[in-house]
């Protein structure tokens, strides 16, 4: 067979930073993934039931010792044990049970309290919006510009893709608002404000999500700043800070293992276009080059929601997170044979790259690339 038949039977499917990929090739990547799916879900059992319901006990169990260790926040100890336990406690229920909870990582378990139809998280973005603009937006154009509201949360240029305006000169400044205001950028993202402002999206839609997150911003603050600093009387004030710190460190945490998760410099980005028509294996291949891993301890890991496994999360969204760890090396065993990069670092070392590119896409392109919007 001359090579022209060959191209014409087998053609090239994939091209990125020096990899050439056939259909044949990338569809043979797809079924190894897949593979590694089908065999971890059906291995699924009582040590993974466990291991959730260890965690769910630990957290509730440090929110009320935090907040009990609050009500005696007059005393200096008492007041920093008691935000770091509730610190520690909204970091675990936002992160590894509220986010893999309305994956539905745990609907298998049968359990009302773990199920992904009913979980309403810590947190000012309702469930049923979080799970149209993370499970089903992001999940599924991880990095499409243009479809993805996660690249940028609408107010920051993450891609040469995107146009630049002098706006994102100041985006090393507001990138630091956002961290510390994280729950909230989530919670109003879905919104989608410049689709109402285009005419893409009907005010009615628009009025109707607002009403849902002012819902629950509603009970959010008066559970942390009214209701528990309340119960506290004469040191009303001590809960009431503690309560605000704990809920600025779960922001600061939960934005740092995002950004590191999707916006390091080698997290690839792609175009609307070039996802077009793609076929199960191309997608793997973009939730693997799209997503970056940070490496540490059990204990890092399970803080993060596993979130630290980015790449395997992507790949396998419904997997209970506590399997990720078992299936990452045999996930970048797979990549590296067919010649990817498999985009892994230290914390420190992938924080590093965010910042850089945040720096660096804040000013103008200097060779082109065509943007998106």
């Amino acid at each position: 067979m001359g090579y022209a038949m060959q191209q014409e039977h087998d053609p090239i499917v994939f091209q990125r930073d020096g990899v050439s990929l056939t259909r044949s090739q990338v569809d043979a990547f797809g079924a190894e993934i897949d593979a590694l799916r089908q065999q971890v879900m059906a291995d699924r059992g009582e040590s993974d039931a466990r291991y959730i319901r260890r965690v769910v006990r630990f957290q509730k169990g440090c929110e009320v010792a935090g907040r009990g260790l609050l009500f005696l926040g007059f005393l200096p100890p008492a007041w920093l044990a008691g935000t770091g336990l509730l610190a520690l406690s909204k970091i675990l229920e936002n992160m590894e049970i509220g986010h893999n909870v309305m994956h539905g990582q745990w609907d298998w378990l049968g359990d009302p309290n773990l199920d992904s139809a009913h979980y309403d998280w810590d947190n000012t973005c309702p469930a049923e919006q979080w799970k149209h603009s993370h499970n089903y937006m992001h999940h599924t154009y991880t990095n499409v510009v243009g479809k993805d509201r996660d690249v940028g949360y609408g107010i920051m240029r993450m891609s040469e893709h995107q146009s630049w305006n002098p706006a994102y000169l100041f985006q090393p400044i507001y990138n630091w608002v956002l961290a510390l205001l994280f729950e909230w950028g989530v919670a109003f993202h879905d919104l989608e404000i410049e689709r109402v402002i285009r005419g893409d999206k009907s005010r009615e839609q628009y009025r109707k999500e607002r009403k849902l997150i002012l819902k629950k911003v509603r009970r959010q603050v008066l559970k942390d700043y009214v209701l528990f600093p309340l119960l506290a009387g004469p040191f009303f004030l001590f809960v009431l800070s503690g309560n605000f710190t704990a809920n600025i460190l779960r922001n600061l945490w939960s934005y740092l293992i995002i950004f590191c998760g999707h916006f390091t410099e080698r997290a690839e980005m792609f175009t609307e276009e070039e996802v077009e028509g793609e076929s199960r294996g191309q997608w793997y291949l973009r939730q693997l080059l799209g997503s970056s891993n940070l490496e540490g301890g059990r204990l890092f890991h399970i803080l993060s929601g596993n979130l630290s496994h980015q790449i395997e999360h992507h790949l396998f969204p419904d997997m209970p997170s506590n399997r990720y760890r078992q299936v990452a090396p045999k996930v970048r065993e797979i990549a590296e044979r067919y010649g990817l990069h498999y985009n892994s670092g230290s914390l420190r070392r992938q924080f590093g790259s965010v910042m850089r590119r945040i720096h660096r896409l804040a000013l103008p392109s200097r060779r082109g690339a065509p943007a998106v919007s």
